[in-house]
Parts: structure tokens; sequence; C-alpha cells
């Protein structure tokens, strides 16, 4: 009998962290963009063909779907593996064409591509490096800069 608590336990404990990280995933944010959509389209319709109470209502919930993909927003920037990143020497702003020595695009700069980022992925020959708050798409031969996003995290 104490074993089948102990499971249970065990079962829920582990379903918690996967539960609190599902809301920060790509799809979900995709899913509150679609949501706002939506709903925009529903105030539309209802100032077209509703009275007053129907409006009130749909802008009611047009606002509550844009909190969600704010807080779900605001989840996904303080995800860990983004925060607080310094590399151990100055900052210094890139522009394109610059040649970076190979310190700057080194393996441990280079970040694997994310769908949460709403980029392109790099093509071949192309990394995408992190210097401090920008992100730079760097190519891997000649170490130019290609693209820069300036205070991308």
């Amino acid at each position: 009998m104490k074993s089948k608590f102990l499971t249970a336990g065990l079962i829920a404990a582990m379903m918690i962290p996967a539960a609190a990280s599902a809301a920060t995933s790509p799809g979900e944010l995709r899913r509150d963009r679609q949501d706002i959509r939506q709903e925009k389209r529903d105030v539309r319709q209802a100032v077209r063909y509703g009275d007053r109470r129907d409006v009130r209502e749909e802008h009611r919930e047009l606002r509550g779907a844009r909190q969600e993909y704010r807080e779900d927003a605001r989840d996904w920037k303080r995800d860990r593996r983004y925060a607080n990143w310094h590399a151990p020497f100055r900052y210094r702003s890139f522009a394109v064409g610059t040649r970076l020595g190979t310190r700057y695009y080194a393996p441990a700069y280079r970040l694997a591509y994310d769908a949460r980022w709403h980029l392109p992925r790099a093509g071949a020959g192309l990394t995408y490096v992190r210097h401090y708050n920008d992100l730079l798409l760097v190519n891997l031969r000649s170490g130019a800069v290609v693209r820069v996003h300036r205070g991308f995290f």
C-alpha cells in the first residue's frame, strides 16, 4: 500500500516541472498569437452585427488573450539558457561586413537554432553567435558578419 502512494507521489512530482515548462513552448506562443487574431475578428464581427454588450464582452476577451500572450512571452524570456550571459571580453558593436576574430565565434558562443527566435535557419557555412545581447549571423570560413540583430536577447 505504501509503495502505491510513494509511486503516485513520485509521478506527480515529476509531472509538475513538465507542466510548468510546457507553457513556454514555441507552439504555445504561436497558439496565443492565433487566439489574438481570432479575438480581433470576433471584435470586428461584434462591432458590425452585435450590440454594445457583445462589443464590450469581445473587447474583454481580446484583452485576456493579449495578457496571456504577454505572460507566456515573459516566461519564455526568463528561460535560464538565455539569461545573464557575458563573454570574457568587452562588448563591441559589430556591423555587417566586419570580420571577427576566431575567439568571437568559437564553439562556446555558437547557438543552436531555436524556432522561438522567428528567424530563418543559418545556411551552410553560417552560424548564429551571441555577443552579449546581440545576435550575429557569421560566416564560419571568413569570420565576416552577415547580419546583426541588436538587443535580441
